[in-house]
Parts: structure tokens; sequence; C-alpha cells
């Protein structure tokens, strides 16, 4: 039964209910994946579908039946994505996509499956809307809530559903993952770092050249940061401008380098680095700053991001925090 979470890494503890529930026949009406995007909630709840309503008599899913075949493409009529326009899950959303279409039996298969992705985005009317349905389903009904934070949801629901939290994956997964999917060595170390866990976030970082040729050009500022005059620090912010999206991604980079400088300057030991092939200038940084001064710029890296999230101009923010490596 397993088969079917193959292609999902850790987080076996979810695995395990869902096919236990399978096994036993005790799948509940309601759930509620809870945790941060790019753990993998929509594909537990994508695959959890497709074991449901396979066909086989067998492992499921099988991937061959009719119902398999429906569920790769995301046709299947009786597995229901719930749509939103806006950045809100309106009360009209969760009536017309799910509690007037909830009455109608399923078309083809034993279950008839709601998945309502972001829906912590759903409104309190939107909430109390469903509640209705989640009190009193069809027997064929399962509601699957995907939510950031489950605890943004009323407590009447996530009091009628079984919460289950998708949790980052350990470092030892993630490596083994990334390698599976032909990721270079030098770079895992990084990724993981910057990842945390999140296996779909380290995925997209890995296979992405726009953020590596962000992460060159950081490491090449950084090493001549203490030569840069004020032309070349406003045309290295210039040019990582482009790279705007990713920029708490850049602050994240900066601090494991000052960490591995700081890690240097303690122990001297180079097999502790992250950043074992850039030994050399790690060294110097580590000659050259005391602890006061790599405090100082940690301090600057932290100042910067905040002032990010208060929506401070980007070029005068990164302008301050660069001169503060000085």
């Amino acid at each position: 039964m397993m088969a079917g979470f193959e292609k999902i890494i850790g987080n076996e503890q979810i695995k395990k209910h869902f096919c236990d529930a399978i096994a036993q026949n005790k799948v509940s009406h309601g759930y509620i994946l809870s945790g941060e995007d790019g753990l993998g909630k929509l594909t537990f709840a994508k695959t959890f579908a497709q074991m449901l309503q396979c066909e086989s008599e067998g492992d499921r899913p099988c991937g061959i039946c009719h119902s398999c075949k429906q569920c790769e493409s995301g046709n299947h009529p009786d597995i229901i994505y719930v749509s939103h326009e806006k950045n809100v899950i309106g009360v009209d959303d969760v009536r017309e996509q799910i509690n007037k279409d909830i009455i109608i039996k399923p078309y083809s298969s034993p279950y008839k499956i709601y998945i309502i992705d972001e829906a912590e985005k759903m409104s309190v009317q939107a909430q109390n809307a469903l509640l209705k349905t989640i009190e009193e389903p069809p027997a064929y009904t399962i509601l699957m809530l995907l939510s950031t934070n489950g605890e943004k949801l009323l407590p009447t629901i996530r009091s009628r559903c079984i919460t289950l939290k998708v949790r980052p994956v350990t470092d030892e997964e993630m490596i083994s993952y990334l390698k599976e999917h032909g990721v270079e060595e030098e770079r895992i170390s990084i990724v993981i770092k910057l990842a945390r866990g999140n296996i779909g976030r380290a995925l997209k970082m890995a296979q992405s050249e726009s953020f590596h040729e962000m992460i060159d050009m950081i490491i090449k500022m950084l090493e001549n940061v203490w030569k840069m005059d004020l032309f070349d620090i406003m045309n290295f912010i210039e040019r990582l401008s482009k790279y705007k999206i990713n920029i708490y991604d850049c602050f994240d980079f900066m601090r494991l380098w000052f960490r591995d400088v700081l890690l240097f300057k303690a122990t001297s030991d180079m097999n502790l680095l992250i950043f074992k092939n850039h030994y050399k200038s790690i060294y110097e940084i580590a000659s050259k700053c005391s602890y006061e001064k790599l405090e100082n710029i940690l301090k600057a890296i932290d100042v910067a991001e905040r002032r990010l999230n208060a929506n401070v101009n980007f070029e005068q923010t990164l302008e301050l925090m660069l001169f503060a490596f000085h």
C-alpha cells in the first residue's frame, strides 16, 4: 500500500496514517494537512485521493486503471480542486463548488473528494458555509483542507477533521533525494542549509540556474567587499536587484558565509566549513575581522531583512548593509 507514497520523501507517520485508514476502512470525512509551502501537502492529498479511487484489487494506486489515469491527468470527475480567483476563498466559492455539488453522487468512484488548497484563505463566512457540510457529510464525501497554518481555521472545523502536520525532512533524506535528481554535490551542501528541510524549496533552488548565478555573484562580492568602493557597491546592488524575488535567500546565504568565517576563526578547522572550496577567502576574512566586527556584520544583515519587510527602499537598504561589511 505504501507504494503510492514512494515518491514522497519523509513524513512516514502521515503515509502510515493514510494507508492504515484505507486498510482498516476508517477513512475520515475531513482532513487538514498543515505545513509550510513546499513540503508536499498537495502531493499527499493527490496521492491519497488516487489511492482511494483506484480500481485495482491489489496495490493501490496501480497507475494503470482508468481512474488512476484520470487522476494523473488531473481530470478525475470525482476529485474536485476548489479554485478561487481573488486572494480569499469566499462564501460563494464554497457554496458553488462544494455545497451545491456535494449532493450529486460520485460519477464513477466510491468517493467524491474535495481538495481545498490554501484553505487558510477561506473567509469566516466561507468556513461557516463549509461547516454545515462537514457536520453532516454524505457517506461518499471526503474533504481535504491544505493550509500553511491550520490554526487559522475555525475551531469548529478543526474539531471535526483529522489534522496531519507535514514536517520538514531530515538533511539525510534531502541529500539522498537531491542526489537522485542529479544535483551536483557542491550545490547540495548549500541548498540543504538554505532550504531547512523544505524539499520543494530545495529542488527549486537546486534546479534554478538564476539562483546559482546569484550565489556565484554573492560569493565574488563577499570575497572582495573589503576592496569595493561606492561605485562597485552600487554596481553590485544594481545587478542583485534583478534577483529581488530571492533576496531573503541572499540574506540566508550571507549568514551561512559569515557563520563559516566565525567557525573557522574559533576552530581553525576547515573540515567544519560549508564553503570548503573557498577556504582561502574564509581564512583571509577570519584573520582580518574581530569577533565584534563579524557580530556587527550579522546584525547588519538582520537589520536589512527587517527594513525590506517594512518596505524600505531596496537599494538604500542594501547599500547601508554593505557599508557595514567594510
